[in-house]
């Protein structure tokens, strides 16, 4: 496969999680928003904190209200990271390789970037969030189906579940990162500040808040939800899951090289060594030992593997030599 078109695929799908994950941190803050009133205003702001965008937000907006967070977040085109971005940016990838693709992937997703075009503040807002949103979930679903029912078990689909299992990783580590800060400023307090509905609430943004009761039952915890979402191994969002099928996908990859005879595949040192690093990291570490030696510097650990993984993936496999 050539170097830009397994970079095209790794970003196609990269792009369409960094959407979808958007989409349900916005849909989650709107319900914390509508269940919490009184505090509307300081419930939005945490949605910048998750990503790490304040200062492009505060170049093009005022205030943090719902008007300005949905257009930042929803359709902006001064965000590269916004949701209609990152769908434009997933259909031009997919559009460059559409030889490796289902007439089925490009025809759904097309049409998903043809219809975000059509997106208004005003739209969203005259047909409501929740079921805005709900139907943004859905076509994720639909995109995420053509995938695994139209495509191949080849190198096709290893590169475009690398791009989707690294984003998920990191992702979900921001997303802990952030709730942990802001519920539990202080560890020492740790019990005594734990906010029920704002826990729930991060368990729902990743579909998990009936897979932790099927596993632990009704009683929500910061240790458990930290297990939970970091180190479960049946759980398809959490940290332990997304990086075990990174894994796979990187060493089915490193398996079609080797019997294509490409240059290094024969090689004992892993072509992404830092893959390797993380899930042994995940596979040995607990929420107790990551609670007790800094959450916070845990999950940054992360994402700095996260960080690494993508450097070596493109010396590896998308660097023009």
């Amino acid at each position: 496969m050539l170097k830009r078109i397994a970079g095209n695929l790794f970003w196609l799908t990269r792009y369409l999680e960094r959407a979808e994950w958007r989409a349900r941190l916005v849909d989650e803050q709107y319900r914390l928003v509508v269940e919490n009133p009184a505090n509307a205003r300081d419930e939005w702001w945490p949605l910048l904190a998750v990503t790490g965008e304040w200062d492009l937000f505060a170049e093009h907006y005022n205030a943090y209200d719902e008007r300005s967070i949905l257009s930042f977040f929803t359709f902006d085109p001064h965000n590269s990271s916004s949701i209609a971005s990152c769908i434009e940016y997933a259909r031009e990838n997919c559009r460059a390789a559409r030889n490796r693709i289902s007439s089925e992937l490009w025809l759904e997703l097309n049409t998903f970037y043809l219809d975000s075009r059509r997106w208004s503040v005003e739209m969203i807002q005259s047909r409501g969030l929740v079921p805005f949103f709900a139907d943004l979930r859905e076509r994720f679903y639909r995109v995420s189906g053509v995938i695994d029912g139209t495509l191949p078990r080849d190198s096709t689909y290893d590169f475009l579940s690398v791009g989707k299992w690294l984003e998920a990783t990191e992702n979900i580590t921001r997303l802990l990162d952030t709730r942990y800060h802001f519920l539990l400023p202080r560890p020492a307090e740790a019990d005594l500040a734990l906010d029920l509905s704002q826990w729930a609430a991060l368990l729902r943004s990743a579909s998990a808040l009936e897979p932790y009761r099927i596993t632990y039952g009704n009683s929500i915890s910061t240790e458990r939800v930290v297990e939970f979402m970091l180190f479960d191994e049946a759980f398809p969002r959490a940290a332990l899951f997304c990086a075990d099928r990174l894994a796979i996908a990187l060493n089915n990859i490193a398996g079609a090289a080797l019997e294509q005879g490409e240059v290094g595949a024969g090689s004992s040192v892993p072509m992404v060594p830092t893959a390797y690093i993380l899930i042994s990291k995940l596979r040995e570490g607990t929420a107790a030992d990551a609670i007790a030696g800094g959450i916070h510097e845990y999950l940054l650990s992360i994402q700095a593997d996260c960080a690494a993984i993508g450097d070596e993936l493109f010396s590896a496999y998308f660097k023009f030599e």
